[in-house]
């Protein structure tokens, strides 16, 4: 998992509540676990004005050029700006998943359906939980957007907010460790007990 320090980006802004997963990537592309490819099909739905199937080529279908994601101005956006109750639905973790390969890294909302919000940590997703009020002048200021994780700061046209993070998943995206990695960190442990398991019950 890559890690996450510092992002400077401009920032995509979704002016919309209750985005489930469902239209983040709908439920036809979830036939793969390779983490990868789903970028194309990111809010399919609402991107395009056709219906999308797996394997379909994404360059020849029209276009909602009313749909944000479709303006050129956010075509490299590595920040998405979202109202309350991001990521609400089914579970699936091909939400991140889709988000990540399109190239967002960090999410900032008012609140985050719990198993989305866990499924971005363990993804190297950024997810920041601000007030309505401060989402109202981050939307406003339609631009770049400076994201720190050390610090714990968003800048936005010359102001800084302040977030909260919980410390060990703050430490994880700083050192791009997701839970194989921690797994692997006890590696020499469970070889040991493994060891000494089988010479006990050396039948099994």
């Amino acid at each position: 998992m890559q890690a996450f320090t510092k992002l400077t980006s401009i920032a995509m802004p979704l002016n919309r509540a209750n985005v489930d997963t469902d239209a983040i990537i709908p439920k036809q592309f979830l036939k793969s676990i390779k983490r990868s490819g789903f970028g194309v099909n990111l809010f399919d739905e609402w991107r395009y004005l056709d219906h999308g199937e797996v394997g379909g080529n994404n360059s020849k279908r029209p276009l909602n050029q009313d749909f944000v994601l479709n303006n050129p101005k956010y075509k490299d956006a590595k920040i998405l700006l979202a109202r309350e109750n991001f990521g609400c639905g089914s579970s699936r973790e091909h939400a991140p998943w889709a988000l990540l390969d399109y190239g967002f890294q960090a999410i900032i909302a008012p609140s985050f359906a719990d198993i989305f919000y866990n499924n971005c940590f363990k993804n190297g997703i950024l997810p920041i939980i601000q007030t309505d009020k401060i989402m109202d002048e981050l939307f406003a200021t339609d631009g770049v957007l400076s994201v720190d994780l050390q610090a714990q700061t968003i800048t936005a046209a010359g102001k800084i907010y302040a977030f909260n993070i919980d410390s060990e998943r703050k430490r994880r995206l700083l050192n791009g460790i997701d839970d194989i990695d921690l797994t692997l960190q006890y590696s020499d442990d469970i070889k040991a007990f493994e060891q000494k398991y089988f010479n006990k019950y050396n039948w099994l």
